[in-house]
């Protein structure tokens, strides 16, 4: 078995309380994920992933259900995550999510590392999300994670994965 990233395992020295990082990072922007004692800060978004981050939450919308962009995610003590885009059609009750919702979806960005994504996305399977998607701008691609792994999809939410492209292309237009 190869090495673990240290993204995934911090040194004694790095660690840090959840209240410590929350008093260092909370109002931080590019927003910091705490990953077991470490502050993580997400990449800095471009064009492309805040239209996409729009596009997806409205169909989402359209598909009946209610969305938001980098919330976060108040799961577990030790892994406080920000997805791009979260959804349910539960009714919202708290300002962090504190349980798994039906959906959540991760955009690459040029500086994710894929071992970063795929242990989000094993988080989010963990908590018990249903739907668990990842989205690359740069191939136009989707994925869902299905089998403990990512899967290539045609259909996000019960739509064509396609309106996602043919939407990103009108903005670009």
């Amino acid at each position: 078995m190869g090495e673990v990233p240290n993204i995934l395992v911090p040194t004694l020295s790095q660690k840090l309380t959840l209240p410590e990082f929350e008093k260092r990072y909370g109002g931080e922007k590019p927003y910091y994920e705490f990953w077991r004692g470490e502050a993580l800060q997400k990449a800095m978004p471009n064009w492309i992933h805040g239209l996409l981050q729009r596009i997806l939450m409205d169909l989402l919308t359209r598909a009946g259900y209610k969305s938001a962009a980098e919330v976060q995610l108040k799961i577990d003590p030790d892994l406080q995550l920000i997805p791009d885009v979260i959804a349910t059609r539960d009714r919202i009750e708290e300002s962090y999510p504190s349980r798994a919702l039906e959906v959540v979806i991760e955009v690459l960005s040029d500086s994710d590392p894929m071992s970063k994504t795929l242990a989000k996305c094993r988080a989010y399977h963990r908590w018990g999300f249903a739907q668990i998607y990842v989205v690359d701008p740069d191939a136009r691609t989707l994925f869902r994670w299905e089998a403990n792994r990512l899967m290539e999809v045609e259909a996000f939410a019960g739509m064509r994965s396609q309106e996602i492209w043919e939407m990103l292309d009108r903005q670009l237009e």
